[in-house]
């Protein structure tokens, strides 16, 4: 025992030797803000590095408008001297999340704006990545993770001389994550009080992980397969479950409700992402997750559907083409023409349906309206052969 407490206070003295690096004062959203000590320096290079990289990528959307829109929202939320020092980059990726760096970096996939209904969510969204990075969460994450990860090697290494070796880094690591679901909730719960307090609804950030348990669900019944909304991440799961999160924004959120504003900004939101619209939903159907993008479309919809959510749903249909899936088509692309926000490509949709049904005249008449309307049309060679009967 004696040999076993004489190592461990070596090793325990080797471990903490190099971690006298300074901790980091002051906002790091403060304009002209640098990072103190070797340990922020570091991961500041790091996502300065990746930067670099995301700054010539073609993955991300420089539509102007958007950006701008998304911009708005993000300083609404966490204020305009505050957001200042935020670089916003929307990335195209059909996921629903969104990441911010130690230095100021925030990106949003381009999932994400399809499964948020409003303004109000989407300030939740990023009031919580504002907060990770204000709260120095990946500094934080850093030293922890470096710490217990030296502490069970230490111990482990230790326990060989008393004769019972034991691997005591699992243990460790899975308390890391335990310290990294910490995190998320203080970033929740973060992002709920700045974007209340900016006067957007506060039961909205619950409402984003209900939705994210109910696409789970129909996504899972349309491959007849077990849901998996309510399974256990396990110890080294790195976020709270959704249900948990659900829970307890819907308890701190109706503590806010009183006094609160019921704004959500829905037609805001809804004008602000239509320039890249179309891009979101045929990205999405491309996933070949019916059950899903069906449940998206539903949710969009809220029981009125307009003529780019018919198309966008005939398209669904049609990708799929099981079954009756064909005439489901049909039906939905004529339902979206006779109104008057019917996207174009609702005629190039209907023409390919009904040429894959052999009723060649038709399908012909309908390509030949959609390249009137879209004389530019990138596929114009390959339709209108059809169209002519080439």
């Amino acid at each position: 025992m004696a040999s076993f407490v004489a190592a461990l206070a070596l090793l325990a003295s080797l471990a903490g030797t190099g971690t006298s690096d300074p901790k980091p004062t002051g906002s790091p959203s403060a304009p002209g803000y640098q990072p103190i000590g070797r340990d922020e320096q570091g991961v500041w290079a790091e996502a300065d590095e990746d930067e670099r990289e995301l700054k010539t990528s073609k993955m991300v959307i420089r539509d102007s408008a958007v950006n701008a829109y998304l911009r708005h929202v993000l300083c609404r939320a966490v204020g305009e001297s505050s957001c200042a020092s935020v670089r916003l980059y929307l990335v195209r990726a059909p996921i629903s999340n969104a990441s911010m760096a130690p230095n100021g970096v925030l990106q949003i996939y381009s999932g994400l704006l399809l499964r948020v209904r409003d303004e109000a969510e989407l300030a939740a969204i990023v009031g919580h990545e504002f907060t990770h990075f204000e709260n120095r969460h990946g500094l934080a994450g850093l030293r922890k993770q470096r710490s217990m990860t030296n502490w069970g090697s230490w111990l482990t290494v230790a326990s060989f001389t008393t004769g019972q070796p034991r691997n005591y880094t699992p243990g460790f690591i899975a308390g890391y994550y335990a310290y990294t679901r910490n995190q998320e909730r203080e970033a929740d719960l973060g992002g709920l009080h700045r974007m209340s307090g900016a006067g957007y609804r506060p039961m909205a950030a619950s409402a984003i992980w209900m939705r994210m348990r109910e696409e789970k669900d129909a996504q899972a019944s349309a491959l007849h397969v077990k849901s998996l909304k309510d399974a256990d991440y396990g110890p080294f799961a790195s976020h709270p479950m959704d249900v948990e999160r659900m829970a307890y924004l819907a308890r701190e959120g109706q503590t806010l409700e009183a006094g609160a504003t019921d704004f959500d900004g829905v037609d805001e939101y809804r004008t602000g992402i239509a320039p890249i619209w179309p891009m979101l939903i045929d990205d999405q159907i491309k996933l070949n997750d019916f059950g899903g993008s069906e449940y998206v479309l539903q949710t969009l919809a809220r029981g009125t559907w307009t003529g780019p959510l018919l198309y966008a749903r005939a398209e669904l249909y049609r990708a799929r083409g099981k079954g009756a899936d064909q005439l489901t088509a049909e039906a939905l692309y004529r339902q979206a023409a006779v109104l008057p926000d019917a996207p174009a490509t609702t005629w190039r949709g209907l023409g390919l349906v009904l040429m894959r049904e052999g009723r060649t005249t038709e399908g012909r008449a309908a390509l030949a309206t959609y390249l009137a309307r879209v004389p530019e049309a990138s596929d114009r060679a390959v339709l209108q052969a059809m169209a002519d009967g080439n």
